[in-house]
Parts: structure tokens; C-alpha cells; sequence
């Protein structure tokens, strides 16, 4: 027997151990995937890289050839400018010339002309000379004169002649030499020169209408030509651009911009923002380099306005005070006691279940009182009651001692660095026994001062209102020594309490101011909410205009409801206030995609390496926040290593419509703390078969989750042996097979049960009884000491001396 549970044991280990090494293989093709698209994701990249380094270089080459282009083009240009500017002034000589050759011959034919008739009038007077000798007598013994020598022999003439013509040849040179200054000036001489001071008027007018055509040519050019502002080789920008603050930022048009984006794998439109990365490698291409600057956020301008008080201004404040202790070990009637006034009787169960502040007078002095709850479910509410306190009163019943809510109170308070005072109550009991709560308070490390210590213990009595004004005395002493002060001269700054949404007033949030003066009509933001104050009331009820240091008020005009443990910041400027809530519900909304990214990936790692992984998705709604944040931690703490628990949205309010169709989406169940929904809410979760639970104490809500964990588990089945029987014969039957006859040994067969055939300690086959008789009639079980047929299902290789095992599984119930 003892064999046949080990070969058991051994082959259940083979079968976990061959599993386990289907889903290591399967890890390690999975892995061996990943690693695949890692290498073809950096050999893409690579090559990106590289053809973009080619790109650049051929860009480089290309904008270097232009330039020799430009250069070049550039030469021929003047060369061709010159050349003309030769040819216009060889053209203007050679004009010149001719007229000067001209002018030459024209004087040449004028002199001609002149010397022709000067000719003929001698001429004229020799004829009229000859004429008149003919007609005297001669005498006979004077020869005859030559014409010809008495011409040349009449030397008064000739002078005469000569004279003449040196005179000529004078004006001639001087006309010459007059012509050719005027031509010496009338090339030095320009056109704008002669316009300028022949008719200035007119010159004037053609100037102006020059200068008209001039301007509107360029405003064309302008027009048509691409606005592109200047490039600069080093630009500010912040962590985030659009495309367009990016074309103006760089000078580069939209298009190219898009266009270097696509090459890169991003499709972005004009409006798309770019990170600061992205942005960069864009700017690089066009050879713009981009520091990483970023602009001083709309948080960081309300950090800078507060500033640190001087310690002049600060006056003194009333302490704050937070009662915490275990459940109903009486810390609500301790400030039931204090304040005149009763809320236990009020609360669910008599459990306080929502953050109150109140303030009490005492000897001319106040004291504000934070009544965190006591329960274990609101840890992380008396936490907050902590951080905002000066002073925490420690509530431990007599006849109860110190409790584990007792110790995570002390640790709290610690934790927020603040003195302790230990009110023991319920000391009008008779089974009252204070020494054994301070021998266990001095086990925790607090020594009271009857000890020796420094931790002030005060026996109180709430019910019977014992000891009360001792307590206040205490707590007036510690607040004095610790010298609490602030500045009421300021812009508010305070921590929110509580938070909820009132039907008739909408969100209302409980704020204990810490600094400054909160007045109605300041600008306020705390979170994601923002607005004004419309109105403030104490914890009486009776409105106020303003609210000091330590004072908590209820304040009316946020724009949505704030979360408890926002810090509250009153502004001048309403604008900053709205801006500074949208920076932050903004960054929330970033956080919260790459959270949910990074925990989808977590989980899907998480459910390859641990199997299957049930899950219950919750959505909570209660009357107010931190009631919903408790109940979201305490269901959240019940998951398990097998079912784990996940609330999917917590709010405040009633249970709506859209509650509904998310939990619809996601398969989620509803949980409703002290809210009711509406008929359609209800009718419509009807139709879509979701679950609403409603509650009002706590402990109801975690009993009913811990019973749906426990209906989520897979079942677990333990094998139970029924017994055994050895095959002695075995027959062979036509259209049945083979049958077993065997005697049971141990035990009992039965029909039912599942059998497994062992042969030499060795596990040959498991399966179902066929076939069950005695002899020739068919029986439910046989029992020990008796023979019988047995037929297994598709199985007929049973030989003699082999162990028919009967067994079954039963439903083990889960813890």
C-alpha cells in the first residue's frame, strides 16, 4: 500500500514538474520572442540612424555645391556687368569721335568755302585792274609786265593775306578748343544731374512716383514670397511644444516640420504637442539645437506665494486636538462630555464613522477638538486627523487596556512627531484597573508620569463627566509649552478635514484653517477643486465671515468635491486658482494613463508567472470621501494570494446610471455606503444583472466580501482510496472485451468509482468501471472477501496478478 501511494505521490510530482516545464518553455519561447523584437526594434533603429547621418551628409554636400553654384554665378554676373559697362563706354568714345569728326569737317568745308570766295574777290579786283590799264596809252619804250609776276611781286598783299589767314587758323583753334570743354562737360554731367538742376520740380514729382513703384514691388515680393521667421542655433523651450509653437520657435515651415515627423514614425497634426525628445531630434535635422528649460508651472507660482511669516507677526493660536484610541473604548462620549453634545447615537452601529472638528471654550481660551474614528477600517482618516494636530489625546478604556487600534494610534502620533496625553476612561466602572494600562501603555514606550515618565496620564469618567477639566487643564498646559503660533494677518492656508456633496448645497468641505484668515469671497483651491468662498459655518451652524488660525468651518462654493487631506490655499486671483487646479487634474490624468500602462503590463507578467488569477472588481459609492476611501482600503486588504480584490472607482453620491454601465463593462459589483439609488438606477441594474449591496456598518460589508472570495476559488478535490482487488482469470467476451475476475482484497468496489490498474508497484492505466457483476447480475459494489467481474472502459490489456484500485474525489470546502 505504502508503494502504491508513493508511485502516487511520484507521478503527481511528474505531472507538476512536467507542467512546470511546459510553462518554463513557454516563458522561454515568449522571452525569446521579446528578445527577437528587441534585436529587429535596434537594428531598425540603427538603420534609421544611419540613413539619417546619410541624409545629413548629402544635404551637407548639397547646400555646399549651391553655394560654389551661387558663388560661381555670382562671378559671371559681374564679369558680364563689367564687359557691358566696357562696351557702353567704348560705344559712347567711338560717338564721341565721330562727332568730333564732324564738327572737324564741317569747320574744314567752311574754311574751304571762305578761302573760294576770298579768292574770287581778288580775282574780281584783278579783272577790274586789267581793265582799266588797258585803257590808258602806253608808252613805247615800257615792255609789258607779266600778270602773273606783278601778282606776286605785290608784297602788301601778301602780308595782308597771311594776316588773314592766321586769324582764321585762331578763331579755329579757339572753337575747337571750346567745343571739346563742352563736350568735357556735358559728359561729366548726368541726366539726374541735369533733371536735378535744370527742373528740380520735375524731377522731384518722378522721384516720388520711383520711390511709390519701388515700395509696392517689394510689399508683392513680400506676399509672394514664404514667411519664415529667423533660425537660431540655441533655443529655450519647456517640457512640451505643439508643432506650430515649434515653427515659430525654429523658423521652419509646419510642412517640414510634419514631414521630418513622418520619417520619424509620428503622426502629428499643426496642434499635436511634442515632447521635449521628440522636439529636439526634429530641431537637430535643420542644425537648431534645443535646451531643455522648462517654464515655471502654475504650482510653482502658488509654492512662491507662501512665503515664511516673520516672526513678528505671529500671535498666538489654539491648539489642535485629536482624540484617537481603539473602538468604543468612549473616545465620541469623551468629546460628547466635553462640548455638551451627543453624535454616537446618530452614527451606524454607534460607530463614528466621518471626521468632525469642533471648538470649545475653556477659561477664555479655545481648544479645536478632530474626532478621527476609532475603527480599524479608517486607518488612513486617522492618519490625516495626525498630521494636522498639535496635541493627540489618547482614549484607553480602564477595564479594556491597551488594544491593536491602541497601538496604531500611539505609532501615528509618533509618526507625526506630537505629544501624547492618555486619557484613561471609563474609570466609574467597577472593573476599572488604570495600573494595568499604564503598565501596558509603558510596554508600548509610553512611561506616564506616576511612572516616572513624561507622558500625562488623566483618569476620566465620560459617562459620569469625571475628570473633564483636568483634562482641558492638561491639554492648555502642553499647548502653552510647546508655544503655538501663527500669522492671522494672510491669505488662508488650511487642510481639508472632510469632503461631500450635499443635494441642496453641493460640494461642502470641512477645512481647519492653519495659517492666515480665510474670508468669504476668497479665492480658494485645494486639489483639483477651486472656487470661491460663499459661504463658511462653524460646527454650531452659525455662519461666519471669517475664520482665524485652528478655527474649522464648513466652506460652500468649491467646484467639485475636494479630496480629504488636500491642503487648502486661499489666493487673491480667482484665474490663478482655476489654473492651478487644471495643471494638477491634468498631470493626474497623466499619471494615471502611464500607471495604467505600466500596471497592465505588471499584471499580465504577473498572471504568466502565477497562473490563473481570479478577480473581484468592485465600485464603491459613499455619502462622503473618506467614508469612501476606507471602505476602499479595507476590501482591497481582503484579497488573497488566489483572489484579489480591485475597486475599479470610489466616489461620492448616490449610485447612478453610469455606475451602473461601468460595472456592466467590467463585470464589477456595487457597493453603496449610507446611499440609496433612485428606482431607474435600480430597474436599470436589473436589466444588466449587476449586484448593489447596500450597507450601512462596515462589518456587513466585509463579511458579504469575504463570503464572494470564498465562492470565486476553484474548487479543491481530495482523492479518497475505496479499495482494492486482485485479478485472478481474465475472459475474453465478443463485442465487450476483456473482463477481470478478481477477489477484493481491501475494502469495496463500486461502480461509480474511478479504478486505476497497478501492475509491479507500477500505474499502467487510470479510468472508468464499464462493468460491474456477481456472477451473472449487475451490482452497485462489492464489498471485501467477495469475487467478482470487472470491465474497464477502453481498456482490455489486464493480465493476472494485476491490482484493480477504486477510488474517488471529494470537494474540499475553502478556508
Amino acid at each position: 500500500m505504502s508503494n502504491i501511494n508513493v508511485y502516487v505521490t511520484t507521478k503527481k510530482v511528474r505531472k507538476s514538474a512536467e507542467s512546470l516545464l511546459d510553462k518554463i518553455k513557454a516563458l522561454n519561447k515568449d522571452i525569446d520572442d521579446y528578445l527577437s523584437k528587441i534585436r529587429e526594434m535596434e537594428n531598425s533603429f540603427k538603420q534609421q540612424t544611419k540613413e539619417m547621418e546619410e541624409r545629413k551628409k548629402e544635404e551637407a554636400l548639397k547646400a555646399e555645391k549651391a553655394v560654389q553654384n551661387q558663388q560661381e554665378a555670382d562671378t559671371k554676373k559681374a564679369g558680364h556687368k563689367q564687359e557691358e559697362r566696357r562696351k557702353q563706354e567704348q560705344s559712347r568714345s567711338r560717338e564721341e569721335s565721330r562727332r568730333q569728326e564732324d564738327r572737324r569737317r564741317k569747320q574744314a568745308n567752311a574754311r574751304k568755302q571762305e578761302e573760294h570766295r576770298r579768292q574770287e574777290d581778288n580775282q574780281a579786283v584783278q579783272e577790274e585792274g586789267r581793265t582799266s590799264r588797258k585803257r590808258r596809252p602806253r608808252s613805247k619804250d615800257k615792255p609789258a609786265k607779266n600778270v602773273i609776276d606783278e601778282f606776286f611781286s605785290q608784297q602788301a598783299a601778301v602780308q595782308s593775306k597771311d594776316k588773314k589767314a592766321d586769324i582764321a587758323k585762331g578763331k579755329e583753334e579757339s572753337f575747337a578748343k571750346a567745343s571739346a570743354e563742352t563736350v568735357k562737360a556735358k559728359a561729366q554731367k548726368t541726366k539726374k544731374d541735369y533733371w536735378e538742376e535744370e527742373h528740380p520740380s520735375i524731377y522731384n514729382k518722378l522721384l516720388k512716383e520711383k520711390e511709390k513703384k519701388n515700395k509696392s514691388a517689394q510689399q508683392a515680393a513680400q506676399q509672394k514670397a514664404p514667411v519664415t521667421a529667423e533660425r537660431k542655433k540655441a533655443i529655450t523651450i519647456g517640457d512640451r511644444i505643439t508643432v506650430k509653437e515649434l515653427s515659430e520657435t525654429i523658423g521652419i515651415q509646419v510642412a517640414e516640420i510634419i514631414k521630418h515627423l513622418m520619417k520619424l514614425g509620428v503622426l502629428a497634426t499643426i496642434n499635436q504637442e511634442l515632447d521635449y525628445d521628440t522636439a529636439a531630434l526634429v530641431a537637430s535635422e535643420f542644425g537648431i539645437e534645443l535646451e531643455k528649460k522648462p517654464a515655471v508651472s502654475y504650482e510653482e507660482m502658488l509654492v512662491q506665494e507662501d512665503v515664511e511669516d516673520d516672526p513678528a507677526s505671529l500671535q498666538p493660536r489654539p491648539p489642535v486636538v485629536t482624540v484617537m484610541g481603539h473602538v468604543d473604548h468612549g473616545k465620541t462620549s469623551l468629546l460628547d462630555a466635553i462640548r455638551n453634545s451627543r453624535v454616537t447615537e446618530q452614527e451606524a452601529g454607534g460607530i463614528t464613522q466621518h471626521i468632525g472638528a469642533y471648538m470649545v471654550e475653556v477659561n477664555g481660551k479655545h481648544i479645536t477638538f478632530i474626532d478621527t474614528p476609532g475603527h480599524e477600517a479608517f486607518t488612513s482618516m486617522r492618519a490625516r486627523g495626525a498630521k494636522v494636530t498639535d496635541i493627540a489625546v489618547l482614549v484607553v478604556a480602564a477595564d479594556d487596556g491597551v488594544m491593536p487600534q491602541t497601538i496604531e494610534a500611539i505609532n501615528h502620533a509618533r509618526e507625526a512627531n506630537v505629544p501624547i496625553i492618555v486619557a484613561i476612561n471609563k474609570m466609574d466602572l467597577p472593573t476599572a484597573n488604570p495600573e494595568r494600562v499604564k503598565r501596558e501603555l509603558a510596554e508600548q514606550g509610553l512611561l506616564v508620569e506616576d511612572w516616572g515618565g513624561d507622558t500625562i496620564a488623566v483618569p476620566v469618567s465620560a459617562l459620569k463627566k469625571q475628570g473633564i477639566d483636568e483634562l482641558l487643564e492638561m491639554i492648555l498646559l502642553v499647548a502653552e509649552m510647546q508655544e503655538l503660533k501663527a500669522n492671522p494677518n494672510r491669505f488662508a492656508k488650511g487642510t481639508i478635514i472632510e469632503a461631500k456633496l450635499d443635494k441642496g448645497r453641493g460640494p461642502v468641505a470641512t477645512v481647519l484653517v492653519q495659517n492666515g484668515t480665510l474670508h468669504v469671497g476668497d479665492a480658494v483651491v485645494a486639489g483639483t477643486a477651486y472656487g470661491r468662498v460663499r459661504a463658511m459655518m462653524d460646527h454650531n451652524g452659525r455662519r461666519l465671515e471669517s475664520a482665524g488660525p485652528s478655527v474649522p468651518v464648513e466652506v460652500l462654493g468649491f467646484s467639485e468635491v475636494p479630496q480629504a487631506g488636500d491642503i487648502l490655499y486661499a489666493l487673491e486671483d480667482d484665474k490663478l486658482a482655476r489654473q492651478v487646479a487644471e495643471e494638477r487634474k491634468e498631470k493626474m490624468k497623466e499619471a494615471s494613463v502611464r500607471s495604467s500602462l505600466k500596471a497592465s503590463l505588471d499584471d499580465l507578467f504577473n498572471q504568466i508567472e502565477q497562473g490563473e488569477l481570479k478577480e473581484l472588481k468592485v465600485i464603491i459609492k459613499a455619502d462622503v470621501q473618506g467614508t469612501a476611501e476606507a471602505v476602499k482600503n479595507v476590501i482591497e486588504r481582503l484579497s488573497t494570494d488566489k483572489v484579489r480584490i480591485r475597486a475599479i472607482h470610489s466616489g461620492v453620491g448616490t449610485i447612478t446610471e453610469s455606475d451602473v454601465m461601468l460595472a456592466s463593462a467590467s463585470n464589477a459589483i456595487i457597493i453603496g455606503f449610507n446611499v440609496r439609488p433612485p428606482s431607474s438606477v435600480t430597474e436599470l441594474a436589473e436589466k444588466e444583472k449587476i449586484d448593489i449591496r447596500l450597507y450601512r456598518v462596515i462589518y456587513d460589508a466585509i463579511e458579504d466580501i469575504k463570503a464572494a472570495i470564498k465562492g470565486m476559488l476553484e474548487p479543491t478535490y481530495r482523492e479518497v482510496v475505496l479499495g482494492q482487488a486482485e485479478v485472478r482469470t481474465t475472459f475474453r467476451i465478443s463485442g465487450v472485451g476483456t473482463v477481470a475476475g478478481c477477489y477484493v482484497t481491501n475494502g469495496k468496489i463500486m461502480r461509480n468509482a474511478k479504478v486505476r490498474i497497478i501492475r509491479d508497484g507500477i500505474v499502467v492505466h487510470e479510468g472508468q468501471i464499464a462493468s460491474l457483476k456477481r456472477f451473472k447480475d449487475d451490482v452497485r459494489e462489492v464489498a471485501a472477501g467477495y469475487e467478482c467481474g470487472v470491465g474497464i472502459s477502453n481498456f482490455n490489456d489486464i493480465k493476472e496478478g494485476d491490482i484493480i484500485e477504486a477510488f474517488t474525489e471529494e470537494e474540499v470546502q475553502n478556508e
